[in-house]
């Protein structure tokens, strides 16, 4: 048996939380919905009259889908491989997904993904240029 891959499990978990915060905003343009308004109602012009907070949402989801999948411009440069990107902006992914109601769900794979991106970045993984393959091994019998 194998070893587990954590940065392509976390890559899984972070798609899947962008195809919902996706989803969450499209879903928040016609029922707007702040997560916290049973604690307050100062938040709610975020979402309404002009769904500045959905728009936010949107455009972060088709980021991280981008960036995640990737993109073929975005495919093998330095951004797609650092570990260290990643965990710098999934948080702030995270945090414009759970401030909506929707999007709740999508914001706490967010932070899954974020936990298991850290335990492979403690491990010494890294990230392919090529998207979707394994690190290659130094071949035998070779001097």
């Amino acid at each position: 048996m194998g070893r587990l891959i954590k940065n392509h499990w976390a890559r899984l978990i972070t798609l899947t939380a962008a195809v919902y915060q996706i989803a969450a905003a499209l879903e928040g343009f016609f029922w707007p919905k702040i997560f916290f308004d049973f604690l307050t109602k100062t938040l709610d012009p975020a979402v309404k009259p002009i769904p500045v907070l959905q728009i936010i949402n949107l455009i972060m989801g088709f980021a991280m889908l981008a960036w995640e999948y990737p993109l073929g411009f975005i495919a093998g440069t330095s951004i797609h491989r650092s570990l260290e990107a990643r965990l710098a902006a999934l948080p702030l992914f995270a945090l414009a997904a759970i401030l909506t109601y929707q999007g709740t769900n999508a914001g706490l794979y967010y932070l899954i993904s974020m936990v298991v991106y850290f335990w492979a970045y403690s491990e010494g993984e890294m990230v392919c240029a090529k998207p979707w393959t394994l690190p290659q091994r130094g071949s035998r019998g070779k001097a």
